[in-house]
């Protein structure tokens, strides 16, 4: 799928002639970005490669062949000894050579072979017999073939000593052996998969993206990896999404097909009528080319809530309250159609006038989220911690996907924030009532576990939707993290203990300042709630400079009113400022 989306802009790559020596490629798999790279996404094996540092094609093969239960306990020292921090141990100069590219650790069944080969004199069928032997773990077969490797090793002038070392690890690796042909295959790929990623990373998540397009989880991740890897996601757009994952001018475009509860069918169908008479004007031309009955009104819902009707009107609100009236316009256009009748005056649709929207305030920015979240399954336009993060560098508060595992391994309990995406109740085996918590942050998801006496305490602030700063105890159990919940605090309750906001809004237009006073809460006959002063900043090609007015009332600046303002096509930028200088 990568290959034909890269293909799409006029490059053929043929896949088995890519170069195996590609530095940019081992770059990517030393600095761990393998999300989607075959055999080498996990968070354990992502921790040997930034040990290994890989170099060459061998040491992926080598990786993948260790990377198992058993042989794992080697990767530590391989590692060292490729990277020259630890000593190679030489064996005898007649197998020393074989083991060079696996840093003299014995990884591949092939090694066994050549081995016996070299020391004891083996032909190649009775190597084979050996390998068969060790691999099968044939103890009745291996201990036949002992007394034959150490005479023939006696006869090849090395001492008993030497041979008898060489046995005992050619039987201890009996536990563990691993065909080099296969791990070769296996290294290959995915090399061939983190070139892709390496050289055409844009090409490369689409694809990914496709080959998971019904798992939101899956979607997720690879989201928060679009993010690291600093790419352009486009939010699913009516008149430039495809039904699939999909590229242009360097850009990934969200799938329609992705959106919950649409069928990649109803689409391809939607696509196709927009490519035969171009792209969808406004909310009226798209009801009368696509018959909303047909459609559904559940599909049409999603459609709003992500946001992928934006580009034919921006009040999400007002749509999804008019659902019944564009289907019944809709219906209306096609019912004419089917029958033919057209008035004296113009076309059928001409016929049929549009009809009235309600005229509404859009849904506030946190409510726009949410209903994004019910229909993609994760944040793409923005995320509902997003208005806490000047607070969290005041309060020491984490966000737990930035975390390193050095990070997390050098200390047990963290404060971190997120939104509650799911909730599962248990009880334990003595009655205890348990929750395991399902929090999103703008890095990505993560799991943390509330017991007992935690539940009890804040069961009601542990609800879908709501955004906690949490005190956790981690603990790292081999490729997991687990992450238990000490203390719950409201992220409102965090900003109550915050010092006195002070934000600065630059604004180049007359519908900026007539968006901000309209969105501007005065709080001077409030008490007992904290009040933000604000600056406005007026860009203007004509000024000198840049004209600050600070004015002269203080606000209620809830980040719902931050982040509304942050998201407004009318504002350029607003800065957060903090003891005097920019947060």
């Amino acid at each position: 799928n990568a290959i034909d989306l890269i293909r799409d802009r006029g490059l053929e790559i043929d896949i088995n002639n890519i170069p195996l020596d590609d530095p940019i490629t081992f770059k990517l798999y030393a600095s761990a970005k393998t999300v989607a790279v075959f055999q080498v996404e996990s968070t354990g094996m992502r921790d040997a490669l930034t040990q290994l540092k890989p170099t060459c094609i061998e040491d992926i093969i080598a990786l993948v062949a260790l990377y198992r239960p058993g042989p794992m306990e080697n990767i530590p020292k391989f590692c060292a000894v490729k990277n020259g921090s630890e000593v190679r141990e030489k064996i005898h100069p007649l197998i020393d050579e074989i083991l060079d590219e696996t840093q003299g650790i014995i990884v591949y069944q092939e090694q066994v072979m050549e081995i016996a080969r070299k020391m004891a004199g083996y032909s190649l069928g009775g190597a084979d017999l050996l390998r068969r032997a060790m691999g099968k773990k044939i103890k009745v077969a291996m201990d036949a073939e002992k007394p034959k490797f150490l005479n023939g090793s006696l006869k090849n002038n090395v001492n008993k000593k030497t041979a008898v070392k060489v046995w005992d690890l050619l039987e201890k690796f009996a536990n563990y052996g691993f065909n080099k042909s296969h791990a070769a295959a296996y290294g290959v790929v995915s090399y061939q998969t983190a070139w892709l990623k390496a050289n055409h990373p844009v090409e490369f998540m689409a694809a990914a993206m496709n080959c998971d397009i019904h798992l939101t989880d899956k979607l997720s991740l690879y989201k928060q990896e679009i993010d690291n890897l600093s790419l352009v996601l486009i939010p699913p757009c009516i008149n430039r999404s495809k039904p699939y994952f999909s590229v242009a001018d360097g850009k990934l475009f969200y799938a329609l097909g992705a959106i919950k509860n649409i069928g990649i069918n109803a689409m391809d169908q939607i696509v196709r009528i927009r490519n035969d008479g171009g792209i969808f004007k406004d909310i009226f031309d798209f009801s009368r080319r696509i018959d909303l009955r047909r459609l559904g009104k559940r599909p049409l819902e999603m459609l709003i809530r992500s946001g992928a009707l934006d580009c034919l009107n921006q009040n999400r609100q007002v749509l999804f309250l008019s659902i019944e009236v564009l289907v019944a316009y809709s219906s209306t256009v096609f019912d004419e159609m089917d029958s033919k009748q057209t008035n004296l005056f113009g076309t059928v649709s001409e016929s049929v006038p549009p009809p009235r929207l309600k005229v509404l305030e859009d849904w506030k920015f946190a409510e726009r989220l949410r209903e994004e979240y019910q229909a993609v399954g994760l944040y793409l336009s923005g995320h509902p911690v997003d208005e806490y993060l000047p607070y969290f560098k005041e309060h020491n508060v984490s966000i737990f996907s930035n975390l390193s595992r050095d990070e997390l391994q050098s200390t047990k309990i963290v404060n971190i924030a997120g939104v509650i995406t799911g909730k599962q109740e248990r009880k334990s085996t003595r009655g205890h009532r348990f929750a395991f918590l399902q929090l999103s942050d703008p890095g990505g998801i993560f799991e943390a576990t509330a017991f007992s006496d935690v539940l009890e305490r804040n069961r009601n602030c542990f609800e879908i939707g709501k955004i906690l700063s949490l005190v956790c105890e981690i603990k790292l159990e081999g490729e997991q993290t687990k992450i238990q919940i000490r203390g719950v605090l409201p992220i409102e309750k965090l900003m109550e203990k915050s010092e006195v906001l002070q934000y600065r809004v630059f604004i180049d237009s007359v519908e900026g300042v007539k968006f901000l006073a309209s969105r501007l809460n005065k709080c001077s006959e409030e008490q007992n709630v904290q009040k933000g002063l604000m600056t406005i900043v007026i860009v203007n090609r004509d000024l000198p400079g840049d004209v600050e007015i600070s004015l002269a009332d203080s606000y209620v600046l809830k980040p719902e009113i931050i982040g509304a303002i942050k998201h407004s096509k009318d504002i350029i930028h607003i800065d957060r400022l903090g003891n005097g200088s920019p947060n």
